[in-house]
């Protein structure tokens, strides 16, 4: 089979090249008035960024609360399960003894 990278890779440039001539050509404005709307555009991109990072740090945090309350809540559980054995164990020699 033949390799038809180089080909595939200059197709696709003269498409690039061939777009980007008509969007210039086509621009429904001037350079000037694009230039001032992409810069909004990346203004707003940037907040919109800015406040869904902000919003995902918070419910991180959330989460990360929440877990500590459960690790602590099962640590708990667990010390007064192995607690409740031991005493349990301890018990048992003193109830054979008695028997």
């Amino acid at each position: 089979m033949e390799n038809n990278d180089g080909a595939k890779f200059l197709y696709f440039l003269t498409g690039v090249s061939i777009g980007a001539l008509v969007g210039v050509l086509f621009a429904p404005h001037s350079g000037e008035k694009t230039r001032e709307l992409i810069a909004d555009q990346a203004g707003e991109s940037r907040e919109y960024l800015l406040r869904k990072g902000t919003k995902l740090r918070e419910q991180v945090s959330d989460y990360v609360e929440r877990g500590k309350e459960v690790l602590a809540d099962q640590r708990d559980q667990i010390v007064a399960a192995v607690a409740a054995g031991k005493q349990a164990y301890r018990a048992e020699p003193q109830s054979k003894s008695n028997s």
